[in-house]
């Protein structure tokens, strides 16, 4: 007879993604169970780039010191076309008062999922590896039973069933959810090449040409880069050496030899829900585009961050089963327009069509040269590096809340909380926590904490504009700003916006 396990979740999958739902539930004290139907853990570099927005998850998991201690630390972009070099942009000249974090960390996705497969041991969890979902069923009391296989098959029944099992997720499958989108007609290919000459070292270059481009990131070494790009014709065509012909003949790009080297089309799709009923959907199983941007990796871990603690808050009882309906209403609008803006731009890279490769062959010869000295003063407005990075992401609070702004954001609240120089230390709770800014009323402040029995902090000095003189917060446990208000009158407007989420 199979084993019989019982717990709060389920999380089918132990990439990034599944692995950092974990580390979250565990963080939050919510039972859990991970299962991948692999052996071990991915070996292959894969997905590549941390932006800020994860190292600050990272960092309220407490595990961002060891990777910077592992990541390649990159504060450069250097742009070009074909074999021309513009100047570099820095991103921590862009990113200043933004992020404690203001580059961009190289750090592979073998080399995450070891970090948290490793935290997972040492909080008392594990991974049941070679474990593949074979069933997915709501019983008549609305839990989930689960089967799997193996040499030491279970079901497991749970209350949640998450799944971050890849594009080709068993758990979409069974739940019947489509998987929208296109797939793009070239083939390209991803070289782990070392000793690479022609590109500076250190930095993300970003190549176009008429009919190609190249990105490439550094990968620890001093020469040693991975190589993103299209090579045209057949698929079955598409080959190392084709590769590396275009790269010498289009870049002036030469290297002596590979550890990893393959081939692939990308995909832009979007799950067409993200839920349903008790299963959810994260990360790859949820949406996949191109690794224009690196943003693949870092769209997922931010799926698992805000899941976790929504689940968290439900489970405990400080919100009402209704508020699982804002993952979905937060994060599917964050897919969506990531797959949209990268799939507009590989159409514009990639396509075939006339004007696109007119307007190609236009920047090359004519707009490349102005490109050069120009493109340093166009990137003086620290949106960029936000956008890049993941820190200015959205999220409407409540449908009521966007109806009545009339689709206008807010400065703080839906937001990340901005960082203040001193404040994220107080994240590293995973609580909810009032916030008090600049000459204040901190007796009524603290008065509210005490009565809606939450911690209070206050910092008298304001360093960052968008945080308003006197103003209070209410902070949400993955660090998002929930609503504000003026002290005298916080505990009645935070108690109404929590009365509002512990609704059925």
């Amino acid at each position: 007879m199979p084993e019989t396990i019982d717990t709060d979740v389920l999380v089918v999958g132990a990439g990034p993604t599944g692995l950092m739902l974990a580390s979250c539930l565990a963080r939050l004290g919510v039972r859990y169970i991970v299962v991948d139907g692999k052996a071990a853990p991915t070996r292959e570099s894969r997905a590549l780039v941390l932006q800020a927005r994860s190292m600050e998850i990272y960092d309220q998991l407490g595990l961002v010191d060891q990777v910077l201690a592992e990541a390649e630390v990159v504060s450069e972009i250097v742009p070009g076309f074909a074999r021309r070099r513009f100047r570099a942009i820095n991103l921590q000249r862009l990113a200043i008062g933004t992020t404690p974090y203001p580059h961009l960390y190289v750090l592979e996705q073998s080399k995450n999922e070891r970090l948290l497969v490793e935290h997972l041991e040492q909080v008392g969890g594990r991974v049941h590896w070679s474990h593949r979902l074979e069933s997915l069923t709501v019983t008549s009391d609305g839990r989930l039973e689960c089967a799997t296989d193996g040499n030491d098959a279970s079901v497991i029944r749970a209350g949640y069933c998450v799944g971050a099992d890849g594009s080709s997720s068993r758990v979409r499958e069974l739940t019947g959810i489509p998987f929208e989108g296109k797939t793009n007609a070239h083939t390209f290919y991803v070289a782990d090449a070392v000793h690479v000459d022609g590109l500076p070292a250190h930095a993300i270059n970003l190549r176009f040409a008429i009919d190609d481009f190249l990105l490439a990131f550094p990968m620890g070494n001093e020469a040693d880069h991975r190589l993103l790009g299209v090579v045209r014709g057949p698929a079955d065509a598409v080959t190392e050496s084709s590769a590396r012909s275009m790269l010498l003949r289009v870049f002036g790009v030469t290297y002596r030899g590979s550890r990893w080297f393959s081939t692939y089309r990308v995909h832009h799709r979007v799950a067409a829900r993200f839920r349903d009923g008790p299963v959810f959907l994260a990360g790859d199983a949820a949406h996949v585009h191109s690794p224009v941007g690196a943003q693949g990796m870092n769209t997922g871990l931010q799926d698992a961050h805000n899941l976790a603690c929504k689940i968290a808050d439900v489970i405990a009882g400080r919100a009402g089963a209704a508020y699982l309906e804002r993952y979905s209403a937060e994060r599917r609008p964050v897919a969506r327009r990531l797959v949209s803006t990268t799939d507009a731009m590989f159409g514009m890279i990639t396509s075939d069509h006339p004007i696109p490769r007119a307007l190609r062959r236009f920047v090359v010869r004519f707009a490349a040269p102005a490109g050069a000295s120009l493109v340093p003063r166009l990137v003086r407005s620290p949106r960029i590096f936000e956008y890049l990075s993941q820190t200015r992401i959205h999220y409407w609070m409540s449908d009521r809340e966007r109806t009545a702004a009339r689709g206008r954001r807010g400065r703080v609240v839906g937001r990340r909380l901005p960082w203040n120089g001193d404040n994220y230390e107080s994240l590293r709770t995973m609580t909810w926590q009032l916030h008090g800014y600049g000459v204040l009323d901190r007796r009524a402040l603290r008065r509210a904490g005490a009565r809606l029995g939450l911690p209070v902090r206050i910092f008298p000095v304001i360093r960052n504009r968008r945080l308003r003189p006197g103003g209070c917060y209410l902070v949400r446990p993955d660090g998002f700003v929930a609503a504000e208000s003026r002290a005298e009158n916080a505990r009645a407007d935070f108690d109404a916006h929590l009365r509002q989420i512990a609704s059925p």
